[in-house]
């Protein structure tokens, strides 16, 4: 992997970098294939290995101050053994008009080599001479000079800057391309002039065969297809199948800095569960959601139910987007995991008086499963030593909660269900009407 790219002040053809840091201990001297040919052609011209370890001892140490690209010179002062330092250079061959021709043309031939010079990659297929001339150095292409009295080539100061300008060449292939007479910019504009020629030339040949077969379908301007005096118009073609369910989005690599992997991934896969939704039933199963209740609905699609690190984060950030507390969104997660939206309203709505028959019904058929007499209020029903609840949605579904004893901390628990019974059993033994204290009298 390349390195982290150093800071550049550029020009129009012109790129000066920041004096890079001393090399960490163990690291290589070059980590792209790029890199390693600069290296390469150093070291073969080289008559004197002692120079080139000093040279690399000088590189390591960090005393190569900002380094200047230009087409064809690399310029950087050294630190030396004297106070003041040296002005050192590499000169290397720059590509004429016709080796520039070959190398765009190979370029923009894939829509793949755009894309890694964009990432600041350089595809092997550009760097060897099949593209009209090598990008890459060859022994002879590096002509070092320093302004030191030692006659060496290289001298230890020349020496110390091809073995930083590899490590700028790992980080910024652009700045090969400069080095060899063309600047980012330069590269790019080209780039996109013959991408706009190609498509040019792609539409015209379609229009050539169009006139060469009738068989071929004509199209319309979209004016005319969507003006009211249209007319003996084709039909549209058959919509495709929606497929059986929704796409797996791409896997996201991690990266230091950027965004959380597991969370793009969630975001890419309720998008595509939503648009599936909306392709298929033309409802959107979230668009009427209210910021909090989306931000519920995200945080329990989360796996699991212990609150990791990763999880605490998660709910932070969500909390506070809606302007609420963690606790909160803990809470509101398993009335979504209990109910869905149904569920969170039956956590965060008012109590409300139902109507008789199915709460009416509940004591006896709790009573006649052995457990206690529960205590009726409103739409919720709650055991006599106040540490079960069970409350009807307007769903007409029993919902169950759980508290400490004599504690006003109620949290939801299991799944909804039509009997009232099976609704509790998410809350485990412990409702034995036999450990519980008499009920008392009713006036």
């Amino acid at each position: 992997m390349p390195a982290a790219r150093p800071r550049a002040v550029a020009g129009e053809r012109r790129l000066t970098f920041d004096r890079l840091p001393p090399r960490e201990e163990g690291a290589a001297l070059a980590g792209t294939p790029w890199g390693e040919a600069w290296l390469t052609a150093l070291t073969e011209r080289a008559l004197d290995p002692a120079r080139l370890a000093r040279g690399r001892r000088y590189a390591e140490g960090g005393r190569v101050d900002a380094i200047t690209v230009t087409p064809g010179l690399v310029i950087a002062y050294v630190h030396g053994s004297r106070p003041r330092p040296y002005r050192a250079q590499v000169r290397v061959r720059t590509l004429d008009d016709d080796e520039w021709e070959a190398f765009l043309d190979a370029v923009a031939e894939r829509p793949g080599h755009i894309a890694a010079l964009l990432d600041r990659q350089l595809p092997e297929a550009l760097l060897e001479g099949g593209v009209g001339s090598p990008l890459l150095p060859r022994r002879g292409d590096l002509l070092p000079f320093c302004g030191c009295p030692d006659t060496g080539r290289p001298c230890k100061h020349a020496a110390a800057l091809c073995y930083q300008t590899a490590r700028l060449l790992d980080a910024d292939p652009f700045a090969l391309l400069l080095l060899r007479g063309r600047s980012e910019q330069e590269i790019l504009d080209a780039l996109t002039r013959r991408n706009a020629a190609h498509a040019a030339r792609a539409a015209a040949e379609a229009r050539a065969a169009r006139d060469r077969d009738p068989a071929v379908p004509q199209g319309v301007r979209a004016t005319k297809a969507l003006s009211r005096a249209a007319s003996g118009l084709p039909p549209l073609p058959a919509l495709l199948p929606p497929p059986a369910h929704p796409g797996h989005p791409p896997a996201f690599p991690a990266a230091p800095g950027g965004p959380d992997p597991y969370a793009l991934d969630q975001l890419a896969t309720h998008a595509a569960a939503r648009a599936h939704a909306l392709l298929t039933t033309g409802e959107d199963p979230v668009g009427g959601l209210t910021l909090w209740q989306d931000a519920v609905r995200v945080a329990a699609a989360r796996p699991g139910s212990g609150l990791t690190a990763a999880t605490r984060t998660l709910y932070s950030s969500l909390a506070a987007a809606a302007g609420r507390t963690p606790v909160d969104l803990a809470r509101a997660v398993a009335a979504w995991r209990q109910g869905g939206p149904a569920g969170l309203d039956v956590l965060e709505g008012d109590p409300w008086d139902p109507p008789a028959g199915r709460f009416d019904r509940a004591r006896p058929l709790l009573m006649a499963a052995g457990l206690a007499p529960f205590r009726p209020w409103r739409n919720r029903l709650t055991h006599p030593v106040g540490h079960a609840q069970l409350r009807l949605g307007q769903d007409n579904l029993w919902y169950a909660y759980e508290s400490e004893p004599d504690a006003d901390d109620w949290w939801p628990r299991g799944t909804a269900d039509p009997d009232p019974v099976a609704a509790l059993t998410a809350l485990g033994p412990g409702l034995d009407p036999a450990e519980l204290p008499p009920e008392p009298p009713h006036h």
